[in-house]
This record gives C-alpha cells, sequence and structure tokens, in this order.
C-alpha cells in the first residue's frame, strides 16, 4: 500500500488493517508518514518506506534545528531576572546550588554583606560561601550526587581546564544525557579536537546541534560556520539570523559580509540588526554596569 494512499486515514502502511477496536497502530519512529500494526509488518514494509522515511526524517529535524530559540541557553539571572550576558566573564555558578548568577547581582550582594558587616553567603541560596577550592569541589560533587546537570557539566569543564580529558568526557556526557546544553556543546569540542575520545565528525555535528537546538550561541554560529565552509549559503544564513537575533556578535558580522556580496536582503539584515541590538540591551542594569566597572570586565 502506498503512503499516498495511508496519509488521510489511519490504516497499517503495510497490511492495510485499519485501526480499530483493539487493533492499535503505532508511527514509524523516525518519520510521521506512516504507521503499522506490527513489528513484523514494519520490517515488512521497510525496503518500500526506507527512502521518503529518510527524506521527512531529515525535512523534520530541520524544522526542529531551525526554530527561532525564545532565549539563550543561559536563560535569566534567577535573582534580578534579566537574560544572562551571552560573555561566560561576566556571570558566576555558584557550587553551592549550581545557580549561575550574573555579576550585577552577585556584585550587589557583596556590597550589602560588607556594609552590613553581616557573613558571606550565596546570593541564591543563601548558604555560606566557603573559604577554599577544595570546599567548592566537595560542594559541587554534592550537586553531582543528585544528578544536578549543571554541576556535572561544570565538573567537566574544570576536568578539561586541568587536562583530564577522559573524566571531562564521562561528566559531559552525563550532564548532556540529562539534558544540559552547554555539555552537548563541550562535547561537540571534544569530538572536534579528540581530547578525551577519538575524532568523531558526525557526532560533533550532532552535539553542535543539540546545543543550537536548545539556544547556545557559539554551537549556532558553528553550525553557520560549517554550512559556509561547504557552501551552503542558505542554511549558513539561517544559523547565523537565529544567533545574532540571540545578541551573538560574530553572526552580525557574517550577516554584514553577506549583505555585501549580495547574499543577504536588506530587509533580512536591517530585522537581523534590529532583534540582536533588542537582545543586547535586554541583558544591560545600572546595576551589571556598575559591576563591570568594578570588576573592570
Amino acid at each position: 500500500m502506498s503512503e499516498e494512499n495511508t496519509s488521510s486515514i489511519s490504516v497499517c502502511a503495510s497490511c492495510g488493517i485499519a485501526e480499530v477496536d483493539e487493533i492499535k497502530l503505532k508511527e514509524c519512529a523516525d518519520c510521521d508518514l506512516v504507521r503499522y500494526c506490527s513489528d513484523e509488518c514494519q520490517q515488512d514494509h521497510k525496503s518500500q518506506h526506507e527512502e521518503a522515511c529518510k527524506k521527512r526524517a531529515a525535512e523534520l529535524r530541520d524544522e526542529l534545528l531551525f526554530k527561532q530559540s525564545e532565549s539563550t541557553n543561559r536563560g535569566d539571572c534567577p535573582i534580578c531576572c534579566l537574560p544572562m550576558p551571552l560573555d561566560l566573564s561576566k556571570s558566576i555558578i555558584i557550587s553551592c546550588c549550581s545557580k549561575t548568577i550574573c555579576h550585577g547581582c552577585s556584585h550587589a550582594n557583596e556590597l550589602r554583606l560588607e556594609e552590613e558587616r553581616l557573613e558571606y553567603r550565596c546570593e541564591f541560596c543563601r548558604e555560606p560561601i566557603p573559604d577554599t577550592d577544595e570546599q567548592c569541589d566537595k560542594q559541587r560533587m554534592k550537586r553531582i550526587e543528585v544528578n544536578d546537570q549543571a554541576a556535572m557539566c561544570a565538573e567537566g569543564l574544570q576536568q578539561f581546564k586541568k587536562g583530564d580529558y577522559s573524566s571531562a568526557f564521562q561528566y559531559c556526557t552525563k550532564a548532556a544525557e540529562l539534558g544540559d546544553v552547554e555539555a552537548h556543546y563541550q562535547l561537540s569540542v571534544m569530538y572536534d579536537d579528540g581530547k578525551g575520545v577519538e575524532k568523531d565528525r558526525g557526532k560533533e555535528i550532532y552535539h553542535l546541534e543539540e546545543a543550537a537546538i536548545g539556544g547556545q550561541p557559539d554551537a549556532r554560529f558553528n553550525l553557520g560556520c560549517e554550512e559556509d565552509e561547504s557552501g551552503n549559503i542558505e542554511r549558513a544564513v539561517k544559523h547565523f539570523i537565529i544567533s545574532a537575533n540571540l545578541g551573538d556578535d560574530e553572526s552580525i558580522k557574517f550577516l554584514i559580509e553577506y549583505f555585501k556580496e549580495g547574499k543577504v536582503s536588506k530587509d533580512d539584515l536591517a530585522a537581523a540588526l534590529r532583534a540582536h541590538q533588542a537582545a543586547v540591551d535586554a541583558t544591560k542594569s545600572p546595576q551589571r554596569e556598575a559591576a563591570e566597572e568594578y570588576y573592570q570586565i
């Protein structure tokens, strides 16, 4: 039975039996084109469906991949509720609760504690701030024991910086399995560099895509560069526009160059510039500016 004939009614694509009473059909796991009454029917129909299935699966993947993220994977600061800046140096992750706090709120908390001569405590959970790196590590390990994906990713990054790539890979893999977007991006880097794991182009792109879908601007930008190098300019433009809309500066630079080469329309560039500026402005506040001046970021 052809897929065209099964698209509008609920019948098994292999044997043609209808979904009635106790007969329940299940969709193909990779696409939404056909349904089957049994594993046997699905296996029998595989050779007829395989080509269309791969095509539709790729279309569905692209629909997900090129959907504009509402925000970056960094989300909002849990204290001031403003979008987090893309610059990682302008925020801090707290080991006791694994929350990422913007420097504006962190600095404001420090000033308040100093003024009132209070004990230094976490800006979010109000636990005492540890005095040493060793104590921070112990707090982070406690969070890891309860499957805190942010703590796992943070530990993976720490191990990567120390040169223990094997441990870094293990922590980031577990964090990614739990849904941590930043961990997916770090895994893409490791598969690209061959650190902690053998180089694997397919897995590198997979983790880049998972990170980009989750709103990671660097991953999105890297995918744009990959498509640019492959000559897939239309796909590259889509990636750069999405990341530019999240506030990524490098993506805007690429779009401006594309405009000069006639690869991006004036309207599309103008829209991207407006969205980029809006995303950047949304991360600003007097409190953050004061912290930036204090820390000389």
